[in-house]
């Protein structure tokens, strides 16, 4: 069987890609290379904050996670948590993605509990602004509203209407660009000569 060919937008997706990788893989040789030269402990957490890529990325790219694994092993003597940290045969750092998403699950209870109290003043805002409005203002609003909405219909209508005159527009274009090419063959093929 042959080989498929990826079609140019493929391609240019899978290089660029490509590209972004070999890009992070560079800065995580100079990460490693600053702390060494900083006599700095070696270590995913210093790595990451050093080369400015995600520990996702050092968890799934082979060459990162090697990267990491031959620098901490060099790094230190004697083997403690950093050297466990990725496991000596690349297995997945399970204390360490359990701890991230404890974190992350701490920071979106906040959020949630944030947006709740947000939410609650917002509420008796309304409920305040409710009281003020009049029976006559409420008269007036509901009235420009159904005003409004009529707008909002009849531009919708006379927008599906320039829509459809658009679309036969570049019909006929098309069809008069079609003739054109016949009638210009035609004269070709008569012996005619084309004007400039």
């Amino acid at each position: 069987m042959s080989e498929q060919i990826p079609p140019p937008r493929t391609a240019a997706a899978l290089e660029a890609r490509r590209q972004r990788t070999q890009t992070k893989l560079s800065q995580v040789r100079s990460a490693i290379a600053e702390l060494k030269r900083q006599k700095a402990p070696v270590s995913v957490a210093a790595i990451v904050r050093r080369a400015v890529v995600s520990r996702t990325f050092l968890y799934e790219n082979p060459a990162a996670r090697a990267l990491i694994t031959e620098a901490v092993d060099r790094g230190s003597t004697t083997p403690g948590p950093t050297n466990q940290h990725l496991g000596t045969q690349g297995e997945t750092p399970w204390r360490e993605r359990a701890l991230n998403a404890e974190e992350a699950l701490k920071a979106a209870h906040d959020e949630v509990r944030s947006h709740r109290s947000r939410i609650a003043q917002l509420m008796g805002q309304v409920r305040d602004l409710e009281t003020q409005w009049t029976d006559e203002s409420i008269e007036r609003i509901t009235g420009e509203n159904t005003n409004l909405k009529q707008r909002v219909r009849q531009l919708t209508q006379d927008k599906r209407t320039l829509e459809e005159r658009l679309q036969a527009a570049r019909s006929n274009s098309r069809f008069q660009d079609r003739r054109i090419a016949d009638l210009e063959s035609k004269l070709l093929d008569a012996g005619g000569i084309l004007p400039s």
